[in-house]
């Protein structure tokens, strides 16, 4: 990987949202349990496996064919935002083992981040007090979500966009994910991949330049460090 930088620490970071920096999977699932309930449709994690990491558009698209409803996607994705909104108002904040000590620790070092979601706007934002809270300020430079663009998840745009806002280039930035949708978009837009497995097993083939089933006891220069060179799988 001669063609990407050699410092300690990447230009910036780019965080994934759902099942990456916060363990929000779980309400993910309850929310479409209810709204497929209320379509009288069954939900399964398998289901959920199938949508991961992808946009909301495509969730919604696939409960409207599984359920057979005569309601419209828009309208079930309504139906999906508004449960899922709930939850994660409510809920209390469960960060994923180790990503709060490395959004800090990037913010603490004055390396920019940016989270890039396939989650649109209002959930970022009901996330978005509580993190800044807990981080000690202002966790991004830039967010990116779902609804921001125009190709999401595993199109490279929503990485592309990113490092463009964030005036960096694609592979000086480290991102992090932990889906395989996620993981294409972020090595088809040409940044260097930390995958963290949380639901969806993450297969070598797809690109990541390292895999690892924690970010606990892992600085930023660990991670860095471990990907320029092919750190391959840590588990």
């Amino acid at each position: 990987m001669s063609h990407v930088s050699q410092s300690a620490i990447p230009a910036a970071v780019l965080f994934d949202m759902d099942g990456t920096l916060v363990d929000s999977e779980h309400l993910w699932l309850a929310a479409e349990i209810e709204v497929m309930a209320d379509l009288g449709a069954i939900w399964t994690s398998s289901d959920q496996e199938h949508c991961l990491g992808g946009p909301l558009e495509r969730v919604s698209d696939y409960m409207v064919e599984r359920s057979a409803t005569p309601l419209s996607s828009l309208e079930v994705r309504q139906r999906l935002l508004t449960a899922i909104e709930r939850r994660m108002r409510c809920e209390p904040l469960a960060w994923r083992p180790g990503a709060l000590e490395l959004l800090r620790e990037c913010r603490n070092l004055g390396v920019p981040t940016a989270l890039v979601t396939a989650s649109w706007a209002v959930l970022v934002q009901a996330l978005a007090d509580r993190m800044r809270d807990e981080v000690g300020g202002a966790p991004f430079d830039v967010v990116v979500a779902g609804d921001d663009i125009a190709n999401s998840k595993p199109h490279p745009e929503p990485y592309e966009t990113a490092a463009r806002l964030l005036q960096v280039t694609p592979a000086h930035t480290l991102a992090i994910e932990d889906s395989p949708t996620g993981v294409r978009s972020a090595v088809a837009a040409g940044c260097v991949v930390v995958a963290v497995p949380h639901i969806a097993t993450i297969d070598a083939s797809i690109g990541a330049h390292f895999v690892t089933n924690t970010l606990r006891d892992l600085t930023l220069s660990d991670l860095w460090t471990r990907a320029l060179t092919g750190g391959g799988v840590k588990l």
